[in-house]
């Protein structure tokens, strides 16, 4: 993109779209007897003044929905290179399962004499996932990866809990996620956390020197916030393990593992799975989500309740006799229709196609890094799936890494995550995942190098963008400290 003052339109709100009078279908009158909404309805339940609702018709209801639609950026319209969060295209193939009668209509209370097909499914869900893990069991409860941790902390509790020895503290990286030490704390546990060599890893001296009886484990993404493949996890397992404790892996960045390398094989005793990032399930928007526990057998006991497993009679049940367990966490068996699209995506590909999976996101990632490194820094090197640069060299001009990231949405594409991890100035996550192609990862690396040049030339420039978005740059302290969403009409309160 040259231009520097896009064509921008605006789509007006549905409330200045409405004119009395309109509407878009007519209700036939009744053809039962009818009874004053008074007599069914408790009078405090009853809103004084009609609701302020639009009153449009129907064309300008769609139309007024699609516009908007295309105000949003998502991944069927463009890059998402959100560091982090491995934002793959989710293949259609996927929904179209999930929608089918047979599953789609399911209730939650039918008898599981009712639903062998929804729990075979599952079951075999699991059944592949633990392989591609290499972990003996697993929940598929979770609502996402955070209450997957918070999980993963409670089976820490737990199990120490029954040895005797409760422990009161876990042990995290300084470039772990943000939810890892917030899991931590509400877990009950004190959080403790390790500087990161030079390398970007976690250093065994220095966890050897932390560890202690009142540990209960550590958390360690790998490869981890960085990018960077933990190469000392076998040894930092020998540690933690010879001293008590557990090994929990949060699965964010699985995505570059797959097919490759197992957690299991690798020391650890607990991982959660991140559907939506690994196995291409909707990501955002606030769920729904899923985010399954697999653990070695020594933490089965104590797994949440309902565990499904194999009948006597070749069916599929549900096992609430695990009086060990730490409880429910989720209404019913979890969020059964992520769990049909991640089972689509696994079936589809195949253990060589999910190998390829892994392999292309870290080439993908390579073929970026390299493009960019020359303008961009690259504080701990290139990362596996994901690489973290910075934007400091730019600080002499007067521009940061947010002024980069707003650019960037001039371009079609969604910024990367920014300043994050902390250990990094300036932080610019970028990862490209394995959806994309050669001329997208060549648009999105020459898009951030004119970013660099026009802020050499142009500083002002970059930090007034973006200017092709529905709504330009906003006090984004201001909107969070006093968030303002409800709209007013001309002349209300």
């Amino acid at each position: 993109m040259k231009e520097k003052n896009p064509k921008r339109t605006d789509s007006p709100l549905i409330f200045e779209r409405s004119r009395p009078g309109r509407r878009g279908t007519a209700v036939p009158e009744p053809d039962v007897p009818t009874r004053p909404l008074e007599e069914l309805l408790p009078k405090a339940m009853m809103r004084k003044e009609p609701p302020s609702l639009p009153e449009v018709s129907e064309n300008e209801v769609v139309r007024h929905f699609t516009e908007i639609s295309l105000m949003n950026h998502h991944v069927d319209r463009g890059f998402y290179p959100l560091g982090s969060c491995t934002m793959k295209y989710n293949p259609k193939v996927n929904e179209q399962t999930a929608r089918l009668p047979g599953l789609a209509d399911l209730h939650p209370f039918q008898p599981t004499s009712a639903v062998q097909g929804a729990l075979r499914l599952m079951w075999e869900l699991g059944e592949m996932l633990k392989e591609i893990v290499g972990m003996d069991e697993i929940t598929l409860q979770p609502a996402a990866g955070a209450q997957g941790e918070l999980v993963g902390a409670l089976l820490f509790r737990a199990y120490h809990t029954a040895q005797g020895d409760p422990r009161k503290k876990i042990i995290i990286p300084d470039s772990a996620h943000g939810t890892n030490p917030a899991t931590v704390r509400m877990a009950g546990y004190e959080v403790v956390t390790l500087k990161s060599n030079e390398e970007g890893r976690m250093d065994p001296g220095a966890l050897e020197s932390a560890l202690g009886e009142d540990v209960a484990g550590v958390m360690l993404t790998n490869p981890n916030t960085l990018g960077k493949f933990e190469s000392d996890v076998e040894e930092i397992a020998r540690l933690v393990h010879e001293a008590g404790g557990l090994m929990y892996m949060d699965g964010a960045n699985l995505n570059a593992l797959i097919g490759v390398a197992r957690p299991g094989d690798l020391g650890y005793d607990i991982v959660h799975l991140n559907l939506h990032k690994t196995f291409s399930t909707p990501h955002g928007g606030g769920g729904p989500g899923a985010g399954p526990v697999a653990v070695k057998e020594h933490l089965a006991p104590y797994l949440p309740l309902p565990i499904l497993t194999r009948a006597g009679d070749g069916g599929y049940a549900l096992d609430w006799e695990r009086p060990e367990s730490i409880g429910k966490v989720h209404g019913f068996w979890g969020n059964f229709g992520v769990l049909v699209r991640a089972y689509t995506y696994i079936r589809m590909l195949g253990r060589d196609g999910m190998r390829r999976t892994g392999m292309a996101a870290v080439l993908n990632n390579a073929y970026m890094s390299a493009r960019l490194e020359g303008t961009y820094s690259l504080p701990y090197g290139r990362g596996m799936h994901e690489s973290v640069f910075s934007g400091s060299f730019l600080k002499e001009h007067g521009v940061r890494t947010l002024d980069v990231a707003k650019r960037l949405l001039d371009f079609g594409v969604h910024a990367p995550t920014v300043y994050f991890p902390l250990i990094v100035p300036e932080a610019i996550m970028a990862e490209p995942t394995e959806t994309e192609t050669k001329d997208e990862l060549d648009r999105f690396c020459e898009a951030m190098l004119q970013i660099a040049e026009e802020a050499k030339a142009d500083p002002e420039f970059v930090k007034n963008a973006p200017y092709s978005t529905p709504v330009r740059r906003l006090d984004e302290a201001l909107a969070n400290r006093r968030p303002n969403v409800r709209y007013r009409p001309e002349g209300s309160d």
